[in-house]
């Protein structure tokens, strides 16, 4: 069974819009809960299949993938860039990219 935050920051993330992102604690803020950032990644890594969830544009507040190399930040990374979000130095302009219109 599902519970009723995850549910919520299920819903938030496929709002997400190709080309924006947003962040960890900003999904947990929206979804009712500003201090379970850590708690977004963990529903994003057991759901994302499941409810075909655009992981790739849930980044870290300073606008940085949070992936390792070889665990995923390549692949991430590539699909970002595909959706026109620029990435300098390893880092989104959170100014530009996050998304906003919630």
């Amino acid at each position: 069974m599902i519970s009723p935050f995850s549910k919520r920051v299920i819903k938030i993330i496929q709002k997400i819009p190709a080309g924006k992102v947003a962040t960890y604690g900003q999904i947990a803020s929206l979804a009712g809960n500003n201090k379970a950032a850590r708690q977004i990644s963990r529903i994003l890594h057991s759901s994302s299949g499941k409810y075909d969830l655009p992981w790739h544009r849930v980044i870290n507040s300073q606008g940085r993938i949070s992936l390792r190399s070889g665990d995923g930040l390549e692949m991430q990374k590539a699909i970002l860039e595909s959706e026109g979000i620029q990435i300098i130095n390893d880092r989104i302009d959170l100014a530009i990219f996050q998304w906003k219109n919630m």
